[in-house]
């Protein structure tokens, strides 16, 4: 008997391991929901971060198409005969001299301007433009000046004039011009492209300090504000604030354009107009290829520049207040500005043409309209036909930035959730 059956001490270790055994399992059991649980709640929060990641991406990828060219891309056909190594596919604005000492020769390759004033200019704006490029030239910009009335010769007594780059071409516009003259892989080397007109006063504008603020508000399109007593204001947003360094946006509860906050697009915000523009090398980059080829005075323009802000618009685009111009309206080119009889018929504004009277700027002001009915019919119509274009307004912005605020908050409230659903299985 007694070596027969397992003693006192032997059954109380078994029954006490069986014991053991049965909670480990209920336990177990017990535990399998809340893993159930959590490992739901990973793989929701998993597809909800890849699907908004995912979308970000598409965003990025649409505000940033303009990048330059990288090196590893395939050589084409028609430049297999050269040596990779010996092809330069981009040029600049720079002035080279024909000889240099050896010392010069070795910096040959270094940059100093970073920045491009290119203005329209006629012989009747020389002391103005004369006036703009003194402020320019000393902040170390490179300047072309697009002669549209043929006179060139008569530049030559300015003291900067051999400085600069000149290009003559009659009766053409500041956006023909730049469609030919300043092409992205010919100005990729310069940070912001000044595009001006040539009627602009510049006694409170100092270029440096405009493009310090430019690059601390990270403003990819801008322009300097106007002086309230130009003689040309036409949208209220580009007027200037006293109160202000710059500002986005306007808000105006007059007329039938209402401002306010919940606006989201031009006039109101994302908006400068086409006189004075300062574009950074990404906007240009996507703004010249917006201009139209065959439209050459570049109405309707102004509305859609936003599209090329790298971003939002309503934070990418901007006025500065702190650094403004005076805007004179004076239009000269087709014929002089000055309405009184004996400038227009020394300009040539109003002739006959057989038995009637030809007026150039009714004619130009004719062709600006049918511009720009031209421009809104093609934007629409590459809208409607463009598939795979998102329109990233403000307003789509806000919905993707809403969905990232909703998944942090949602990520927040996981552990706290998973938390109180343990404890009511405990219990």
């Amino acid at each position: 008997m007694e070596h027969g059956l397992p003693s006192i001490k032997s059954w109380k270790s078994l029954v006490k391991r069986r014991n053991n055994a049965q909670e480990g399992g209920k336990s177990g059991w017990k535990m399998k929901p809340i893993v159930a649980l959590m490992c739901t709640v990973l793989v929701i929060f998993w597809y909800k971060t890849t699907n908004i990641q995912y979308e970000q991406t598409e965003i990025e990828e649409t505000d940033y198409p303009f990048e330059m060219a990288k090196e590893s891309e395939p050589v084409s056909d028609e430049l297999k005969g050269l040596p990779f190594g010996i092809m330069q596919p981009r040029s600049d604005l720079e002035l080279k001299p024909l000889w240099s000492s050896s010392s010069l020769r070795s910096k040959s390759g270094e940059l100093t301007n970073r920045n491009l004033l290119a203005m329209p200019v006629g012989l009747k704006q020389k002391d103005n433009v004369d006036a703009v490029v003194k402020k320019f030239l000393p902040a170390n910009f490179t300047v072309i000046l697009f002669h549209y009335d043929g006179n060139m010769d008569q530049w030559w007594d300015l003291e900067w004039s051999s400085k600069a780059i000149h290009i003559v071409a009659h009766n053409q516009t500041k956006w023909w011009f730049a469609k030919r003259f300043l092409h992205p892989d010919i100005v990729s080397i310069y940070d912001y492209v000044f595009l001006w007109d040539e009627d602009l006063g510049v006694e409170n504008f100092n270029p440096q300090r405009y493009l310090r603020i430019v690059k601390s508000a990270g403003l990819e399109i801008s322009q300097p504000a106007l002086h309230p007593n130009s003689t040309e204001v036409h949208h209220r947003i580009t007027v200037r604030s006293r109160t202000k360094t710059f500002h986005r946006r306007v808000y105006d509860s007059r007329g039938n354009m209402k401002c306010s906050n919940a606006s989201e697009g031009p006039p109101c915000t994302g908006f400068v107009e086409g006189m004075a523009p300062v574009f950074s090398r990404a906007a240009w980059f996507c703004t010249w290829n917006l201009i139209q080829n065959d439209l050459v005075h570049g109405w309707g323009m102004d509305m859609k520049l936003g599209y090329c802000a790298q971003g939002d618009r309503s934070k990418k685009v901007g006025i500065v207040d702190s650094e403004y111009i005076f805007h004179q309206g004076i239009q000269t080119l087709g014929g002089s500005g000055y309405p009184d009889k004996k400038n227009s018929a020394r300009s040539g504004v109003t002739r006959r043409r057989g038995s009637a009277t030809f007026d150039s700027r009714t004619e130009i002001r004719r062709q600006s309209t049918w511009e720009l009915q031209a421009f809104k019919e093609r934007w629409n119509k590459a809208v409607e036909e463009d598939k795979n274009w998102l329109d990233r307004s403000s307003s789509t912005r806000n919905r993707i930035g809403n969905n990232n605020r909703r998944l942090k908050r949602s990520s927040s409230v996981i552990p706290s959730f998973v938390q109180r659903k343990a404890e009511e299985t405990t219990k």
